[in-house]
């Protein structure tokens, strides 16, 4: 099916911002890793409503990676953007940091999450195509391409 309509990478990303606070650190008094994963979830279905400006539901957290901690008063920041898409779903990286009082930027996490556009009936519908402006756009398409069919050899093994 060809693409009729197309959006740029910018017009979807988005940007979150936290101060950790007690309720969400860990036993270790570090970040709870199920928080950061639900605001990498919110984070991945903004960016895949605004790119589809239909429903969300997020199918598959592929890849996530926790590099390093993050405490009580860091500001956390979780920076959103697609960098593939199909007929019906989008893949979403979701990069997450921790930003000193200097502005300066820290990476503490990274995520792929697979999302699918749906229509009223919550059944997947299409999406628009995307454009790629800069070589970083194109490598993560590259990249996105190379992820999807590693999903599908996975889901094929399952089975």
């Amino acid at each position: 099916m060809e693409k009729t309509e197309f959006k740029k990478v910018i017009d979807s990303q988005t940007e979150q911002v936290q101060i950790l606070m007690p309720e969400h650190i860990n036993g270790e008094k570090r970040l709870f890793g199920g928080k950061l994963v639900e605001w990498i979830d919110i984070v991945a279905a903004v960016v895949a409503r605004r790119h589809s400006n239909k429903n969300v539901t997020t199918i598959i957290i592929d890849n996530l990676q926790f590099k390093a901690a993050a405490y009580v008063n860091s500001t956390v920041v979780l920076h959103g953007k697609i960098t593939y898409v199909g007929n019906t779903s989008m893949e979403v990286k979701v990069d997450t940091f921790v930003e000193k009082l200097n502005g300066e930027k820290k990476l503490i996490n990274k995520a792929y999450l697979v999302m699918v556009a749906m229509d009223e009936k919550e059944k997947p519908t299409s999406v628009p195509g995307l454009i790629l402006e800069t070589d970083e756009e194109r490598i993560e398409w590259e990249a996105g391409l190379k992820r999807r069919e590693l999903r599908k050899q996975r889901i094929i093994e399952q089975f």
